[in-house]
């Protein structure tokens, strides 16, 4: 499969740092990581240098491997293979602090640095990592699968040190940063933007949160609503909602004790009106489906083991019901 590709506007994509016949191992996933944070640095020096707003997105991919073979020494406490990784991501993030420093820019320019989901339960217990304040991990519906950590920092506007417990959605860091770089006017209005404008709590701190609800999906199904500090398990269809399951993440962040009993019969009647309500709006406004098409199409050196991956891949795909 395709590991990495790169292309400039107007190109065609190309793989790279693999040749033909190498191996996928850990020790290329790591060289592969080395090659990523030098163009982070080597972007952000070229961005930096042309005296103009510039937007660097950087997915640093390492925490996402279960590595074993490339960690000779272990520096952490508890010796997890996967701590020696978040560590060294650690310094890496320090490296571009560092560098935005060295560069004049860290003072006009806000840095977000956050994980995308829940830890890989999958790798545990060897990463040396487990689920203790929230429960469960990448793929699931509660909170260990859907909060990640998330840090902002903006010299002058930004109150140093300062911790928000406010819900901040993915969604809302698009709009957040066009209302930064007056560039709301770029907004597109042909559709529904799901994120909201979240500057006064990265510039006020905590309370100033303009979102206090979440839905939560499992693919196409709508698994978890959270309004405020409440959380429902929606029922499956034909199933009551009195007897849904509610949990108070203050104080059971785990959603282990349902309060059901205390909150069911009258949260469950008005957790079914912001369900239908979010129904009716997606059905006046429904969503794109997702596009289809031949698997790397358009990379123009693809190399033989690629071509094969695409071919049994078109091949599964005449399977009935695929």
């Amino acid at each position: 499969m395709v590991t990495g590709v790169e292309a400039s506007r107007g190109e065609k994509p190309r793989e790279v740092h693999m040749q033909a016949g190498e191996r996928w191992t850990e020790a290329k996933y790591h060289d592969m990581n080395v090659r990523y944070q030098a163009q982070a640095l080597e972007h952000l020096r070229d961005l930096a240098g042309k005296d103009e707003p510039f937007f660097l997105e950087y997915w640093p991919l390492y925490p996402l491997t279960g590595p074993r073979t490339t960690t000779d020494n272990y520096t952490t406490p508890n010796g997890g293979v996967y701590v020696e990784k978040m560590k060294l991501l650690d310094t890496w993030i320090g490296e571009i602090m560092d560098e935005m420093d060295t560069l004049g820019v860290a003072d006009n320019t806000l840095l977000v640095v956050m994980g995308d989901n829940g830890h890989f339960t999958k790798y545990s217990p060897g990463s040396g990592y487990t689920p203790m304040i929230f429960r469960g991990g990448k793929g699931y519906t509660t909170e260990g699968g859907v909060r990640v950590d998330a840090f902002a920092r903006w010299p002058g506007m930004i109150e140093g040190d300062s911790i928000v417990g406010d819900i901040v959605h993915v969604a809302d860091l698009f709009t957040t940063i066009a209302r930064f770089a007056d560039a709301t006017d770029e907004i597109p209005t042909d559709r529904v933007i799901d994120g909201v404008d979240q500057s006064a709590l990265l510039l006020e701190g905590e309370t100033h949160s303009r979102r206090d609800y979440v839905f939560i999906y499992s693919g196409n199904s709508l698994k978890k609503i959270i309004k405020e500090q409440y959380k429902l398990a929606v029922p499956g269809a034909g199933e009551n909602a009195i007897v849904a399951d509610f949990y108070d993440l203050f104080r059971d962040t785990r959603e282990e004790w349902p309060v059901a009993t205390e909150v069911g019969a009258w949260g469950g009647a008005e957790f079914v009106r912001v369900i239908m309500r979010h129904k009716q709006r997606m059905a006046k406004y429904p969503s794109e489906p997702p596009a289809f098409g031949v698997p790397y199409e358009g990379i123009e050196n693809l190399r033989p083991e690629s071509k094969a991956a695409v071919e049994a891949y078109l091949f599964k795909k005449k399977t009935p019901g695929m």
